[in-house]
């Protein structure tokens, strides 16, 4: 499988790059386990912010509203009861909740080899040799995405991520820019182009290469 190549300057190569087979074209069999590595992507991003107040935690409501008998009302002994507007939240969040989903290194891996087999098939890679940007310019960053045609969701992969690299692509939308060992199923799945530079396809592939 080939993806096309290009300069630094985004001029397009006569000879396209080859992907590495057992990365870029692996059968996609267990839909399952993309499932499950995109979500726990999701939660294990997710902040753990929501908090609710029981009843011993708002505030009031020490007094007993009336007495215990002979008012031919039900007997409530505090105005915070969960019942009550204004009371405590029963089983509510509390800010201890751990909503972290762990997968094992082998299924992280396997599972972002079939995302980038499915990107592959749909011809959504491009290889580009180096982007240096002498400058931290975003105009200079766009004339390169231009010249590549890429529209839409656009991920950049690279080795590191130099200052320049990392100022000029801050104020274009729809452009994500991540070191090759971050590189994960959901950034995957979720992009409309993925350019790699070389020394980032070359990360990628001691990354993911199955091991005898």
């Amino acid at each position: 499988m080939n993806a096309p190549s290009y300069t630094a300057t985004g001029s397009k190569n006569s000879s396209s790059a080859t992907l590495a087979k057992d990365i870029f074209n692996v059968d996609v069999k267990n839909h399952q386990l993309l499932k499950e590595s995109y979500n726990a992507y999701l939660a294990n991003g997710r902040e753990n912010i929501a908090i609710t107040k029981t009843r011993g935690l708002v505030r009031g409501g020490g007094r007993k509203p009336w007495r215990q008998k002979g008012t031919g009302r039900a007997r409530f002994g505090s105005s915070r009861n969960p019942i009550w507007r204004g009371g405590g939240i029963v089983f509510g969040p509390t800010g201890k909740e751990n909503y972290v989903k762990n997968i094992n290194l082998k299924a992280r891996r396997q599972a972002l080899r079939q995302a980038l087999s499915l990107v592959a098939k749909e011809s959504k890679i491009k290889i580009i040799e180096d982007i240096n940007l002498k400058e931290p310019k975003t105009a200079n960053l766009k004339k390169i995405i231009n010249k590549l045609e890429l529209k839409g969701r656009v991920l950049l992969v690279v080795d590191t991520i130099s200052d320049n690299l990392e100022l000029a692509s801050r104020n274009i939308p729809k452009l994500i820019v991540l070191k090759s060992s971050q590189l994960n199923v959901f950034d995957t799945l979720n992009a409309d182009h993925i350019v790699f530079s070389k020394a980032g396809m070359k990360e990628i592939e001691k990354r993911l290469e199955i091991k005898s």
